[in-house]
């Protein structure tokens, strides 16, 4: 969920994509997903221009979809998401398309040949009719009542600019530096895949109903922060972690909705280190090895 409804998601044009990767002096590579959800432009894009270790090109949904193959993700060092496809709103509620078929193969291929990726905040819940895209992200937000994991469940629950601590869960170089800190921001009580996850941060906040609001009463109902008739179960306060897809490392950081978080030096800090590490080599090989482990 998100209150910048009254900001158009083509409001800034995407930096053209480059096809050949360019002279990087040092820096990495990224590319940068996008649309599917609206948020504040000039200050999310900030957070990207200004970090002196990275340049990145910006390409929308659905042009995006043509880069996710191995061919050019090589011209990129890590992939970040911050992109919601497959979730079409409209009058009676959300429709759910399923995502084109060289797309998936593109997305398991690169799996298979370790692309990193930085998933953030949303992309939580993109591609409901494609189950596998919640494996890959380690958790599934859920706009409307379905299946996760072939269970039936409620839909997701949100509450926006909580003022909530944030602290590591352990020792990482994506933590590194990160003592417990304040953030203002949206949190989710969605589905977190516990077992297939290895949590870098966790939030004090408490993640029961009573301290959230129905995603379907606002996007069905029209009815914003109400938790009327909708039952929850109490979720997971897990709101950061690393897993492994195939070969490849990901990474998903709950936070990170709006304007109060992207300004926030903490998440800024996060996400450069996110972005380094998955990039690393020894995120790589992490990730072969989890792979193996899990095949055994």
């Amino acid at each position: 969920m998100a209150d910048y409804n009254d900001i158009p998601d083509y409001h800034r044009a995407s930096t053209p994509v480059t096809t050949a990767l360019p002279e990087q002096d040092g820096k990495l590579n990224i590319l940068l997903v996008t649309r599917g959800h609206p948020f504040d432009r000039d200050t999310f894009f900030d957070v990207f221009d200004s970090n002196p270790e990275i340049q990145y090109s910006n390409v929308e949904h659905p042009a995006a979809q043509f880069m996710f193959n191995p061919e050019m993700a090589k011209r990129f060092d890590c992939y970040v998401q911050y992109d919601m496809p497959g979730v079409q709103f409209g009058d009676g509620g959300p429709q759910y398309p399923e995502p084109p078929e060289f797309y998936i193969e593109g997305v398991r291929a690169m799996g298979e040949a370790g692309c990193p990726l930085v998933i953030m905040h949303h992309a939580a819940a993109a591609w409901p009719a494609w189950p596998e895209w919640a494996e890959i992200v380690g958790g599934h937000f859920l706009y409307t009542p379905m299946k996760s994991r072939g269970i039936d469940k409620p839909d997701s629950g949100y509450n926006i600019d909580v003022s909530h601590t944030v602290s590591p869960a352990m020792d990482h170089p994506i933590t590194r530096g990160i003592e417990p800190f304040k953030i203002v921001d949206e949190v989710y009580l969605s589905e977190v895949f516990e077992d297939s996850v290895i949590p870098l941060f966790t939030s004090d906040w408490k993640f029961t109903r009573n301290n959230f609001y129905s995603a379907a009463n606002a996007v069905v109902r029209g009815e914003l922060n109400s938790n009327e008739d909708w039952h929850h179960d109490d979720g997971s306060n897990v709101v950061g972690w690393i897993k492994a897809y195939k070969n490849a490392p990901v990474v998903y950081l709950q936070f990170g909705d709006g304007p109060s978080a992207y300004e926030n030096p903490n998440f800024r800090r996060i996400l450069a280190q996110a972005i380094k590490w998955a990039s690393s080599d020894e995120a790589k090989a992490w990730a072969i090895e989890m792979n193996r482990a899990s095949n055994r």
